[in-house]
């Protein structure tokens, strides 16, 4: 959804001051082949992404953590997983709950923004992305790396929100939010709120979204994404 990363295009945003390093890091990142995105679930690497911030604008909040997970032929890879936090020492000095990071991918307190983001970017991919609330979450991640890294993302995000209602049809409370759809399918949230902790959570309801859509004909990626589309259109246009 490149949209996210318009809406900001109307912003003068200065061009950060990056060191030769940091610029051939991005240029590598730039250089990684698009995904294909007609590949089977089971074929596939997700990544799930959540944030944490310092409020609901996400035109002047900040970022203060990313938690993401990766999920890889429709299982998720607790070895594939990355958890940043960047800000004051007291933001970055809380416990990874579950120990689902592996140590190197967590930022110290103070963390420059730039290097985390690099590490953040290299740690997705390319990979198709999914969030609960994707237009809160991508505006957030991208507008920071618009500030900090001089790039728009321009990937693939699948929302959750969207899609999972029109797999789940039968379901009556979908307005009461990833709250809801966590009590439905009796899963528990390490840490509601922590970036890492709901990232697993709603990988967990990835894998039941992938094994629906699977039954229903959704395979891929794409197909999600098509849902997703149709689903906004319908309710768009109601």
């Amino acid at each position: 959804m490149a949209w996210f990363s318009r809406l900001f295009s109307g912003q003068e945003t200065p061009i950060p001051a990056l060191t030769a390093g940091q610029q051939q890091l991005i240029a590598a990142w730039r250089q990684l082949p698009a995904p294909d995105l007609r590949r089977s679930h089971y074929r596939c690497r997700y990544v799930v992404v959540d944030v944490e911030t310092t409020g609901i604008n996400v035109k002047t909040d900040h970022l203060c953590a990313i938690g993401a997970l990766a999920v890889v032929d429709g299982q998720i890879d607790f070895k594939d997983a990355c958890h940043l936090r960047f800000g004051s020492a007291e933001l970055s000095a809380d416990p990874v709950p579950g120990s689902l990071v592996r140590p190197h991918s967590e930022s110290a307190a103070g963390h420059p923004p730039v290097d985390a983001l690099i590490s953040f970017l290299h740690f997705v991919g390319k990979a198709p992305l999914i969030a609960y609330n994707v237009p809160f979450v991508a505006a957030m991640i991208e507008r920071t790396l618009t500030e900090c890294l001089g790039i728009e993302w321009g990937l693939a995000w699948i929302d959750l929100a969207w899609v999972m209602p029109d797999l789940f049809r039968d379901v009556e409370h979908t307005g009461g939010g990833l709250d809801a759809w966590l009590d439905h399918f009796s899963i528990v949230s390490i840490r509601r709120h922590h970036a890492i902790s709901d990232a697993y959570a709603t990988a967990q309801l990835l894998q039941i979204t992938i094994a629906s859509g699977a039954r229903k004909g959704f395979m891929t990626p794409a197909s999600l994404l098509e849902l997703e589309k149709a689903r906004r259109h319908l309710h768009q246009s109601g």
